[in-house]
C-alpha cells in the first residue's frame, strides 16, 4: 500500500513520526489498517491526461542506467502492468487521487495521470485516506481492477472490484458490496489477482493486525470474468516468524517455471522491520512454506538508508524479472512522511528468488520486451 494495519505500506503515519530510522527499527510496531494520503471521494478527468512526470533521474546517472527510486512522490503499494508498449504502474490514495496511477514505456521515467477510481460504489466510505492497495489484470478486454476501501456497513477495510475498457482510463464499481469482507477477522485488504491454467484467483490478507487478531494470507477462484468468486477461500500462510511482527500482508503469487512462489510484506510499514519474503507453494492454492533465508528485502541501515521497503509487485520484461516496491523517503538523514517506487533486478537461482536490492547506486535500465 496507511492507517496502521500491516498491509503493505499504507498503514497511518500517526506516531511514526520522523525518529532516527534505528530509533524508528527499535520502536515502531504495527497496528491497525492502513491509512493513507489521499481524498477518497476525490473527482478527477480521464485518467488519460498526463501530469508532469514526478520521476527524476539523476543527471549523473550514466547512459543506459537509472538510479533509485524511480518515482519521486509519494506513491505507496505499487502494482505494475504492461499494456502493448507501455507500462501502467497503480497506487495507494495520495495527490488527492483515490487509485494513482503512473504510465512508462521504459520502466524508469514515469507520468502521473489522474485518479483511476475518482468515483467509488454505494458500499465504499468517501473520505478518509482508505482507498488502498490496487492489483489489476487484463480479462479478455477489458481490465479489472482489484481494491482496497471502507465499508459502511461493517466499517472494516473490504475488497471490491472494478474495470475499465482501457488500462489508462476510469474504472468503475457499479455493486452493491463489497467482493471480499472478512469483517469477522478484521477486514481484508491487499488484493491481487492471478491468472493461471484457464483460471483466475484473487489472493488477500485478513486485516487482523487492526483488532488482535492473527493475520493470514488467503486465495480464493474467481469467476470467468473475474467479478465473483467461486468455492471456498484458503489460508495460505500467517505471521509466524519474528521477522515478521504483528503481521503478513501484500501477497503477490508469481509463477515461474514449474514453480508458484507467493511473495508478502511483513512487520510495521512505517518502520525499518518492515521487509520482503516469499513462500514456496506447490500450486496456486497451495500449500506454502515459508523460506528460510527470509527477508529477501529489507532496510539499509548504513548511508544511503533505506527504510521500509515492501509493497512489492513483481514484473517480467525482456527476459528479466523485476520488482517494484516502495521505500521511504529520507530528509535529513531521518525517514520522511512519503513513500517513493523503486526498482531492483530479481534473479532465479537454483529455483530460488533473489533480490539485488535495494540499490541506492546506478543500475542496467531494463530491456523493455514481452
Amino acid at each position: 500500500m496507511p492507517i496502521i494495519r500491516s498491509h503493505p505500506l499504507r498503514r497511518r503515519p500517526e506516531i511514526i513520526g520522523r525518529l532516527l530510522p534505528l530509533l524508528v527499527l527499535l520502536l515502531l510496531a504495527g497496528a491497525c489498517g492502513p491509512a493513507r494520503t489521499g481524498d477518497q471521494g476525490a473527482q478527477a478527468a480521464p485518467a488519460t491526461t498526463a501530469q508532469p512526470a514526478a520521476t527524476t533521474q539523476a543527471a549523473t546517472t550514466p547512459a543506459g542506467s537509472f538510479q533509485n527510486p524511480v518515482l519521486n512522490a509519494d506513491f505507496p503499494d505499487p502494482d505494475v502492468i504492461q499494456a502493448g508498449n507501455a507500462f501502467y504502474a497503480y497506487a495507494t490514495n495520495g495527490a488527492g487521487k483515490n487509485i494513482q496511477v503512473a504510465r512508462s514505456t521504459d520502466l524508469i521515467h514515469w507520468d502521473l495521470l489522474n485518479d483511476a477510481l475518482p468515483a467509488l460504489p454505494a458500499w465504499a466510505q468517501l473520505g478518509g485516506s482508505l482507498v488502498w492497495a490496487p492489483g489489476v489484470i487484463r480479462i479478455a478486454n477489458r481490465y479489472a481492477m482489484y481494491y482496497t476501501a471502507r465499508d459502511t456497513a461493517s466499517n472494516k477495510q473490504c475488497v471490491g472490484v472494478a474495470t475499465s475498457d482501457k488500462p489508462e482510463d476510469i474504472f468503475k464499481d457499479n455493486s452493491q458490496k463489497a467482493l471480499v469482507c472478512q469483517a469477522d477477522e478484521g477486514g481484508s485488504i491487499d488484493p491481487q489477482p492471478l491468472a493461471d491454467g484457464g483460471k483466475l484467483y484473487l489472493y488477500w490478507k485478513n486485516d487482523g493486525n487492526c483488532c488482535g487478531i492473527t493475520t493470514y494470507l488467503y486465495v480464493q477462484e474467481l469467476s470467468a470474468d473475474g467479478l465473483s468468486l467461486s468455492g471456498q477461500p484458503k489460508r495460505l500462510t500467517q505471521n509466524q516468524e519474528l521477522w515478521e511482527g504483528h503481521l503478513i500482508e501484500a501477497p503477490f503469487m508469481v509463477k515461474h517455471g514449474s514453480g508458484y512462489y507467493l511473495f508478502f510484506s511483513a512487520n510495521d510499514y512505517g518502520s525499518a522491520n518492515y521487509a520482503v519474503g516469499y513462500a514456496l507453494c506447490q500450486s496456486a492454492l497451495g500449500p506454502c512454506e515459508q523460506a528460510k533465508e527470509n527477508p529477501i528485502l529489507k532496510s539499509r541501515l548504513q548511508p544511503p538508508l533505506v527504510i521500509g521497503p515492501g509493497g512489492e509487485s513483481i514484473l517480467d520484461s525482456g527476459g528479466q524479472t523485476w520488482m517494484f516496491y516502495h521505500a521511504w523517503n529520507i530528509v535529513g538523514g531521518t525517514r520522511g512522511d512519503s513513500r517513493y517506487m523503486w526498482l531492483d533486478r530479481l534473479d532465479w537461482r537454483n529455483g530460488k528468488p533473489v533480490l539485488n536490492g535495494p540499490t541506492t547506486d546506478p543500475q542496467p535500465a531494463p530491456k523493455i520486451g514481452p
